[in-house]
């Protein structure tokens, strides 16, 4: 397939595909589909060859959050029935990251719900992050809290964050129609924030809320502008309460497309498969490997996930292994690029061209609150209350919230968390 070969020529040599290519990636066949993974997985083998890098989430602050993003359980108005619960305590969530570290999580991923942080927020979190470093030697860890004002990505650079995310989630033409209490451009200033600042960026989409396919190239081409280190995919859950609880418009088909295409117009980041994998690629999970170098490990910010167990023996069944601690997780020239940045001498990593990142010129065309959650507010991706009837699917178009189990366990709570 010709289509292929050029993609898979350019993602060895970092080159951009053109819009057409990576719309043409979408709109292949479910007969072609081994044939896009088999490309794909060339590109994510040469610059990651067959680690798969672990992240673990911890909740800091769960619900209770005033913007309205319609996609999250957590958003202003949401009648899902998850736990809520303000600032974990530093040592509290020290503990629940050192499950996640003891489970294989080299990145803990620290959560909270709202708009932004306020400064004493800040200060919160960096007592925080340094609780979770002062345990556990090593561990990366990555701050989502929202749109960020200036001066606070400095202050958590500062108290130990070694990364931030902030995700784009949709296409700047669609971004209204999702959220109404900030905008595109918000998320993309909190971004460039932590670029500058010496922060290894996050920042990913969400699929599956009935975008266009041109939509998702938009968001995806907006993302190689912005240049990030993680770009999490996430796919959304309808979360019984909120307003897009009767969109299911996936199928593992389309799931594995859309992580190719991603992988093809990124081929040297950190893709990373997030919130609803568990929902959408079921039994297909294993395949993403092939085009994914990064996944959260357990359960997420207000649902259950696959038991960690499952993860790690999902990794070494198909061949694949867990990236050690020591194990740098971007290519060379990423990483000299990160490396960089944080003495101060990559700048903000805005405008069209990467500056530090992959070297290729983007020609792209032309966030705040728990819609900025790494593991994506939309996708907290969880495991079946009840079994399937033999034979039974959840096909795009197909209600299926017997798959949307609660997260009653973990940060938050008295139980044990599922690491």
């Amino acid at each position: 397939m010709d289509l292929l070969n050029t993609l898979v020529d350019k993602g060895l040599r970092r080159e951009l595909p053109t819009r057409e290519e990576a719309l043409a990636v979408l709109a292949t066949s479910d007969d072609e589909l081994l044939d896009v993974v088999a490309a794909a997985g060339k590109v994510r083998r040469q610059w990651f060859g067959r680690r798969v890098k672990l992240n673990y989430l911890v909740n800091l602050k769960s619900g209770l959050c005033p913007e309205d993003c319609s996609y999250c359980s957590q958003r202003l108005g949401s009648k899902a029935e998850i736990l809520k619960y303000t600032w974990l305590k530093p040592e509290e969530a020290s503990q629940a990251a050192a499950a996640g570290v003891a489970g294989g999580a080299k990145r803990v991923c620290l959560v909270a719900s709202g708009r932004g942080p306020t400064d004493r927020d800040v200060d919160r979190v960096g007592k925080t992050i340094a609780a979770i470093k002062e345990q556990n030697e090593g561990v990366e860890v990555c701050a989502c809290l929202g749109l960020l004002s200036d001066g606070q990505a400095e202050r958590l650079r500062d108290a130990g964050a070694d990364a931030y995310n902030h995700n784009l989630n949709t296409s700047e033409a669609t971004y209204g129609q999702i959220t109404k209490t900030h905008t595109y451009a918000d998320r993309v200033d909190t971004v460039q924030k932590a670029h500058a600042a010496g922060l290894s960026a996050c920042s990913g989409l969400i699929a599956g809320m009935g975008e266009s396919d041109e939509d998702l190239v938009d968001v995806v081409y907006s993302l190689r502008d912005l240049d990030p280190d993680s770009v999490p995919v996430n796919f959304l859950i309808p979360f019984e309460g909120t307003p897009l609880a009767k969109e299911w418009n996936l199928t593992p088909q389309r799931a594995l497309r859309i992580l190719a295409m991603v992988r093809f117009v990124c081929p040297d980041v950190e893709v990373r498969l997030a919130g609803g994998r568990e929902v959408h690629l079921r039994t297909m999970q294993p395949l993403a490997l092939h085009l994914v170098n990064s996944i959260f490990l357990g359960d997420y910010l207000t649902s259950e996930g696959q038991a960690g167990q499952a993860d790690l023996d999902m990794i070494a069944d198909a061949g694949f292994e867990v990236e050690g601690a020591g194990t740098t997780t971007l290519p060379a020239h990423r990483a000299d690029a990160v490396e960089a940045a944080a003495a101060g001498g990559c700048g903000s990593h805005s405008g069209g061209a990467s500056l530090c990142g992959s070297g290729a010129s983007s020609g792209a065309a032309d966030e705040a609150g728990c819609g900025s959650a790494c593991g994506g507010c939309s996708g907290h991706a969880p495991a079946a209350q009840e079994a399937a009837p033999v034979g039974a699917q959840a096909g795009a178009g197909e209600v299926r919230s017997d798959l949307v189990a609660v997260r009653r366990r973990g940060a938050g709570t008295d139980l044990a968390p599922n690491a």
